[in-house]
């Protein structure tokens, strides 16, 4: 009888534990919190507006490995990743914009020539990231990177890009900076 009852008791918990899991949300902090780290350690990968421009920022990390120089190289690849994430996110919000906008809606070659142009716009642009900073967790060893994609350099590329949709290339040009600005807000 004893059994019974406690095998009762656990089942009671089991479920309230899962119901309670259920219900929860999961809180993210985008704050590292990483003492005595640069705002962007903490900060992370972001889209931004300032006196510089409209910018792409990347953070990529590297645990010690035995090696500085590769360390560092693996935290600069991680940074420009980063970056071509945003990007990709960003050319991707492009795309549904110009195509919401454009006469040509529901056309569908329309829409996977542009998924190309996206792909290669994404290669193209990567060589314009810079590594901007680094930093060195001396408690951790850990080293940070941080790259940084200006969207005029995005803009100023997109006639290089070969078959290149015509109107996608136009509205990346005059729209580029206001699909920017909506995305920052998302952010923010």
């Amino acid at each position: 009888m004893r059994v019974a009852h406690y095998t009762k008791i656990a089942s009671v918990l089991i479920a309230a534990a899962l119901f309670v899991g259920c219900t929860s949300k999961t809180v993210v902090e985008s704050d590292l919190g990483i003492e005595d780290a640069p705002d962007w350690v903490n900060e992370g990968t972001n889209v931004l507006k300032d006196r510089g421009g409209r910018l792409f920022h990347g953070v990529g990390s590297a645990p010690n490995v035995g090696d500085q120089s590769l360390q560092v190289s693996t935290a600069d690849d991680r940074a420009r990743s980063e970056v071509a994430k945003i990007l990709s996110s960003y050319m991707d919000v492009a795309s549904k914009d110009y195509i919401a906008s454009s006469t040509s809606a529901g056309d569908t070659s329309v829409e996977a020539s542009i998924t190309r142009n996206i792909k290669n716009v994404t290669k193209i642009n990567m060589t314009g990231v810079k590594i901007i900073g680094r930093w060195k967790d001396k408690k951790a060893n850990t080293v940070y990177s941080l790259a940084e994609l200006d969207m005029k350099y995005v803009q100023n590329n997109m006639g290089k890009i070969e078959n290149m949709h015509p109107g996608f290339k136009d509205h990346i040009q005059n729209s580029g900076d206001k699909v920017f600005d909506s995305m920052l807000k998302g952010v923010n």
